[in-house]
């Protein structure tokens, strides 16, 4: 037991290293109340059966300021009035445009079709695009915010980790451990100041490009096949030698990214195995290691008693909780959280079969559509 005590330390001390130093140099936004150069900005929602969410949304952008930017929804086939609910949030405003958009062709992605006909619909003196998903909010003043961080950081590309926003216990389980991936294993400093394409990340919910980075390094298209397209362009930006930039929302930027159980196991088992560089071993390791590293100590501490079982669980106690407060989960519902760890891999690991269940059967299926998964 001493060989695996000191293997999981070893992990453990590794991971909370990287999370503080991340911690300490991850920018949040912050509302501004300097009105930014909002003219030659372009908004783009891929939307498809969003009426639930696309009203609050376009509401929430078109008050962030009075200035003369794009806001164009493209409409990806919707059936549930998507289109009824954003005109009449829209109430007239003609900064908002509705494009219908076309039949999904071969070899393309539904998201990814539907943000690249985005792309081609915004005006010549469009110099920066700002790709966001239908359910994300927008508190006032983070327009400006972003747009001023963008402005300071002289990024090509500059991604928002959105607040996630979570109601049942599922989604406190397992949607805030995709930041604390990002938080616990990749090293903020070789995302920002690095060139290796494999300290690359970003999050498809809030993409904000300059146009001419994004045309030339050939934007969705380039990522026409790829489930996890944020992080393929992320690498691709940087393979160009461009400036990548991770910012926190800072709960000025937020979403509720799946609404109980079913979405999420489905949502997180359509990306896990593409997270895992589409390599069933490498996903069925990695269950093993998190296994390993974040419940196993538990169990032991359960049957035994030990003191070094107790000082597994106290690092990763202490790892949850960094990143949960990091990400705006309050105090109390952190440490709930970090002693249900072991919960979260046992849905993590049940996520896991889903996508193996759909890699050997008929493909992972979103929005009524069947995904073919690029090797």
């Amino acid at each position: 037991m001493q060989i695996y005590f000191f293997l999981v330390l070893f992990f453990l001390i590794i991971f909370l290293i990287t999370a503080l130093s991340n911690f300490a140099l991850m920018v949040r936004l912050r509302p501004h109340t300097k009105e930014a150069d909002l003219s030659r900005l372009a908004i783009l929602i891929p939307a498809r059966n969003e009426a639930a969410v696309i009203g609050r949304t376009v509401r929430q952008l078109l008050s962030q300021s009075t200035q003369k930017f794009e806001l164009i929804v493209l409409d990806d086939g919707s059936i549930d009035g998507t289109v009824e609910v954003a005109l009449q949030a829209a109430d007239g405003d003609c900064r908002l445009k509705i494009v219908e958009g076309d039949s999904l062709p071969a070899g393309w992605l539904g998201k990814n079709w539907a943000c690249h006909q985005l792309s081609r619909r915004v005006a010549p003196s469009t110099r920066f695009l700002l790709f966001a998903d239908a359910d994300v909010t927008w508190a006032a003043g983070s327009l400006n915010g972003l747009m001023n961080q963008f402005e300071q950081s002289d990024a090509a590309l500059l991604s928002v980790w959105p607040t996630q926003q979570t109601e049942t216990w599922a989604e406190r389980l397992v949607v805030p451990l995709m930041k604390f991936s990002i938080l616990s294993y990749l090293p903020l400093v070789g995302v920002h100041h690095l060139p290796l394409s494999v300290f690359a990340a970003a999050n498809g919910q809030c993409m904000l490009f300059k146009r001419h980075v994004y045309e030339h390094s050939g934007g969705h298209a380039t990522a026409r096949n790829q489930i996890i397209e944020d992080v393929f362009l992320a690498r691709v930006t940087k393979m160009f030698g461009f400036k990548l930039r991770l910012v926190d929302g800072g709960r000025q930027i937020g979403c509720r990214m799946y609404t109980g159980w079913p979405e999420i196991q489905n949502g997180f088992g359509k990306n896990i195995l593409a997270g895992h560089g589409n390599s069933v071993s490498f996903l069925l390791f990695s269950t093993v290691f998190h296994w390993m590293v974040f419940a196993a100590p538990f169990i032991w501490l359960a049957f035994t008693g030990t003191t070094l079982a107790l000082g597994l669980v106290l690092l990763t106690l202490t790892l949850r909780v960094v990143t949960d407060l990091f990400v705006g989960v309050r105090p109390g519902l952190a440490v709930i959280q970090a002693l249900l760890m072991p919960i979260s891999v046992v849905l993590m690991t049940l996520v896991a079969f889903r996508a193996l269940s759909w890699h050997w059967g008929t493909g992972p299926e979103w929005k009524g559509r069947r995904l073919q998964i690029s090797d």
